[in-house]
């Protein structure tokens, strides 16, 4: 099945397409007008993306909203993960969350990210969230990944998850899950 992935982000594209092809799924950069995104949830915000994908290719589309949730920030970044410092600049936007930690102790650092993909087609519109729980680092670590992925410890480890192994974070993140959600409802149809 062919599936049009709605992102300009190549990070995440060869995120989905490891865990997606795989499975028997071919997936297909879709790089036209990005949608304003305007929603005030992961759940929107995917939506709005994968209806615009669909609509200009016609074809099954995907879309994934995600982003950081600080628990000591009441879940933000949250939707504003990508433009936190004001910017789509990744390095600015850690550094930002790092500065505004800086007086944070471990214990009270807790963060997950969060991944809302929506898959938008002729006859349906359904969503998938995976939530991957962790804590912030104190200073960034590993090139693996990107995003926040330089800062963020996830639960039971003790190095970032861009110091994970690809392989392994395809395995466990928050992305990983909501996709294994929908494959698994793929398989159905």
């Amino acid at each position: 099945m062919k599936l049009v992935l709605a992102t300009h982000n190549q990070g995440k594209v060869s995120e989905l397409r490891a865990i997606l092809e795989p499975n028997g799924f071919e997936l297909e950069a879709y790089d036209g007008p990005e949608p304003v995104e305007d929603g005030t949830s992961f759940i929107e915000n995917a939506l709005i993306k994968a209806r615009a994908a669909f609509k200009a290719t016609g074809l099954p589309s995907l879309a994934d909203d995600s982003g950081i949730a600080v628990e000591i920030l009441g879940g933000s970044p949250g939707i504003f993960t990508a433009i936190w410092s004001g910017t789509k600049d990744n390095v600015a936007n850690r550094r930002l969350l790092l500065d505004q930690l800086k007086d944070i102790g471990q214990e009270h650092r807790q963060a997950s990210f969060v991944c809302t993909i929506a898959l938008v087609s002729a006859d349906q519109e359904i969503c998938f969230t995976g939530i991957w729980p962790g804590r912030v680092g104190f200073e960034e670590h590993g090139t693996n990944g990107h995003g926040y992925d330089p800062v963020f410890i996830p639960q039971g480890f003790e190095i970032t998850a861009a110091e994970l192994e690809p392989e392994v974070k395809n395995a466990i993140s928050h992305r990983a899950q909501a996709v294994s959600s929908l494959v698994d409802y793929l398989k159905t149809l």
